[in-house]
């Protein structure tokens, strides 16, 4: 919303800025990370007016991507689903921090860290973690491996517990009247066995 340094970073030992990312990576790969990491549609349009953009002048504050972003997309896109840079600004988060990573790896290592009949939640806040988070539990719930036909399990994995909620718990009107923020957060629960 504010033109700024475009950096990104959540650790600030770490080197790499979301600057970087935006000035090094080829077209293919910002491609990739647009469409991958922010569900973005005109992800090729937006990595081509980059790499133009960049030849002239290295791109490094937000309000100017967020001109090439507002370049690359179709005047009709933009009035539809909130700024146009949300879903842009979001994957290079995520890139740059590998956030998904570090979801993956929480849920995997907080259900060890479970006493029996512990619970742990998890709040999400687009469908990237959600997936991620769902998909987890399912495994820590039914971790075998063995193929379908098999008559009995062989690679002795046990299961962690349950997935306590099979479909996320989603907030209220009231709570999204109140908390804006919270109209697309989505909660799930695992309890340790």
């Amino acid at each position: 919303m504010n033109d700024a340094p475009l950096d990104m970073r959540m650790d600030r030992e770490q080197r790499r800025t979301a600057a970087d990312i935006i000035n090094e990576e080829d077209e293919r790969e910002l491609t990739r990370i647009l469409r991958e990491y922010g569900e973005e549609k005109f992800a090729g349009a937006i990595a081509r007016r980059i790499v133009a953009k960049r030849a002239s002048k290295p791109v490094e504050t937000t309000g100017e991507l967020v001109e090439i972003i507002e370049e690359s997309i179709p005047r009709k896109a933009k009035l539809k689903g909130g700024h146009p840079a949300k879903r842009t600004f979001q994957a290079l988060r995520i890139a740059l921090n590998s956030e998904l990573d570090e979801i993956s790896q929480a849920v995997e290592s907080l259900a060890g860290c479970l006493n029996p009949g512990g619970r742990f939640a998890v709040i999400t806040f687009h469908s990237l973690e959600d997936r991620i988070v769902k998909d987890g539990f399912r495994t820590l719930e039914k971790p075998c491996t063995c193929p379908p036909d098999f008559p009995v399990c062989v690679c002795g994995k046990k299961s962690m517990g349950h997935v306590v909620t099979r479909k996320p718990i989603l907030p209220e009107e009231e709570e999204i009247a109140l908390n804006p923020r919270a109209k697309s957060a989505k909660l799930r629960v695992f309890e340790r066995a």
